[in-house]
């Protein structure tokens, strides 16, 4: 039988994490491992856990949801990749998410989300397959980053033509399943190319794709 999602909420409303714990532990595949009420407890926490995903609160005492974040990627043990970290938000256009996101942070999740979305989205992001709301977190950076800065890295130049298709796909929020619908592919062939894309540019994941096109003007 396959091991549960490990996952630790960081929030500092002790009543908004019970109620995130009883709609996690509802479910047979996810298992809360953790809780913390401020990012350095939180840091402990899944030091100490090593969860799959974390639920991380932007807004917190001690320690802000952005510290802990930009700490978590840091850690880079060998052997042992960092966990997936979703912010916890409470506005849409959030430039502190923004921010989380070019850190490295898997997406941005809206607090009053539905359960089913936020079920999903642990599920998605633990799969590595795709970004939360990839067009909300696409908007939200393109809001807060400006104009592009960054020279386009050799790195790109690698990318045949159809990449170079799928990039641009991706870099505006759609997912497998609406760039296979538009490119007349299978969504294992899109998952493929996304695949080879991510490891000719160095980056982790769909998130850290879009943040690569903004930042270099190819979105």
């Amino acid at each position: 039988m396959t091991e549960p999602t490990r996952v630790v909420l960081v929030d500092d409303q002790a009543l908004f994490r019970a109620g995130i714990r009883m709609v996690i532990d509802s479910q047979p595949d996810l298992e809360v491992v953790g809780e913390a009420g401020d990012g350095a407890e939180g840091v402990r926490v899944v030091r100490a856990a090593r969860p799959d995903v974390v639920l991380m609160d932007i807004r917190m005492p001690v320690m802000d949801g952005l510290a802990a974040t930009a700490e978590l990627l840091a850690d880079g043990a060998p052997g042992a990749a960092p966990p997936r970290i979703v912010m916890l938000t409470t506005f849409d256009l959030d430039e502190a998410a923004a921010r989380a996101i070019q850190q490295g942070a898997s997406g941005f999740l809206l607090k009053d989300a539905d359960p089913e979305f936020l079920l999903a989205a642990i599920r998605t992001v633990h799969a590595g397959s795709a970004v939360i709301a990839a067009s909300a977190t696409r908007d939200l950076f393109a809001h807060f980053a400006g104009p592009a800065t960054a020279e386009v890295p050799p790195s790109y130049a690698e990318l045949t033509e159809r990449e170079r298709e799928i990039f641009a796909l991706a870099a505006r929020g759609l997912s497998n399943a609406e760039i296979a619908q538009r490119e007349f592919l299978s969504e294992a062939t899109v998952k493929t190319h996304i695949s080879r894309i991510l490891a000719k540019l160095g980056l982790r994941d769909r998130v850290q794709l879009v943040v690569f096109a903004f930042e270099h003007g190819l979105a």
